[in-house]
């Protein structure tokens, strides 16, 4: 097993360099092109930034149990959780510099290479969790897989995590009493200006960071799912948790495609079966996780929460919609309504 200090050496300027300039390229590189061969294991490692017991951390934990055992001494896989390998930034060049072999990454990540996944982003576009996976199982969602394809990112599935809430040192119970306070956001133009709307001040900032953050006042709130709040204990910090289900977090996993399409045909194929498999498991597992952790929350005592009737959230609903139109000639139109009618 490779050490996390050798591994980040190996991410060189080069790698760096080629990750920045994947526009204007295919995705192929020498190190893309390793794989396994009948003789010799194909070892993929598969570096994310959540603990082991959230829905990502569990689904990345099967997949590596199932792909070992379809594969016996054919395929292996390490995992690596809770950023002990890499953060999700050094994630996307090792991956299409061939260093690492598959990610798990949020959609809000890949930003700046496409504007199709800001769709996911849009404040309370997604009711809840079942109307994110009815679009991403449509035609449309499934499309989205193939649009880094020549970036250097083959994307093999959606993943959940769950719907997002609020966490603050104040009620908001409607968007400006987040007026002037600072929160935690991830990259993400369509976050940036969310928080923005709301008076807000928007922090991007690693995950890993966020609890001592919030603890030592260099930010005063976030939004996150009730499984990222439990398992990194922001609601220890937090006195208040506004129960909005305004967004959605959710992964693309994704591997490099030269890597992938170098694969024995067989091993792909059963890779991808894998795949299938524990998507619709984790995703499955990730509604029970948060339904769990929102009562582990709710049992400590440590926050309150904050629900909202219908009227309330249509407030919220209705402040954010200028959000939606800063962005929806770059996510295009249709995908927004195919998304509503799906809802």
């Amino acid at each position: 097993m490779i050490k996390k200090s050798i591994l980040i050496k190996i991410i060189t300027l080069k790698s760096i360099i080629l990750f920045l300039f994947a526009g204007c390229s295919n995705g192929t590189n020498e190190t893309a092109q390793l794989a396994c061969s009948l003789d010799d294991p194909c070892n993929i490692r598969f570096p994310h930034v959540t603990a082991p017991s959230t829905p990502k951390g569990q689904a990345a934990a099967l997949f590596e149990e199932l792909a070992e055992a379809r594969f016996p001494g054919r395929v292996t896989v390490d995992v690596y959780p809770s950023s002990q390998l890499m953060t999700d930034d050094d994630s996307l060049p090792a991956l299409f510099a061939g260093e690492i072999q598959m990610i798990a990454i949020s959609l809000s990540k890949f930003d700046r290479m496409t504007q199709a996944f800001q769709i996911f982003d849009l404040p309370f576009l997604f009711p809840n969790i079942e109307a994110v996976e009815r679009f991403q199982n449509s035609d449309t969602g499934q499309n989205l897989l193939g649009t880094l394809n020549d970036r250097g990112f083959q994307g093999l599935a959606f993943w959940h995590n769950g719907m997002k809430e609020f966490s603050a040192p104040i009620p908001l119970r409607v968007p400006e009493d987040a007026n002037g306070l600072k929160f935690r956001i991830m990259e993400s133009d369509v976050l940036e200006e969310q928080i923005l709307n709301m008076g807000g001040s928007p922090q991007k900032m690693a995950l890993g960071e966020v609890y001592q953050a919030l603890q030592t006042g260099v930010i005063d709130a976030q939004e996150n799912t009730w499984s990222n709040i439990y398992s990194a204990k922001y609601y220890e910090v937090q006195p208040y948790i506004m129960e909005t289900n305004h967004g959605y977090i959710g992964y693309l996993v994704a591997v490099n495609p030269d890597f992938w399409q170098s694969l024995p045909e067989d091993v792909r194929t059963g890779l991808e079966e894998v795949m299938d498999e524990v998507t619709q498991w984790g995703n499955q597992r990730a509604e029970e996780i948060n339904l769990r952790d929102r009562a582990e929350i709710v049992a400590s005592g440590d926050s309150e929460i904050i629900t909202f009737s219908e009227d309330e959230l249509a407030v919220w609903q209705q402040s954010m919609r200028p959000v939606w139109e800063i962005f929806a000639d770059g996510i295009g139109r249709e995908n927004i309504a195919i998304a509503q009618s799906l809802n």
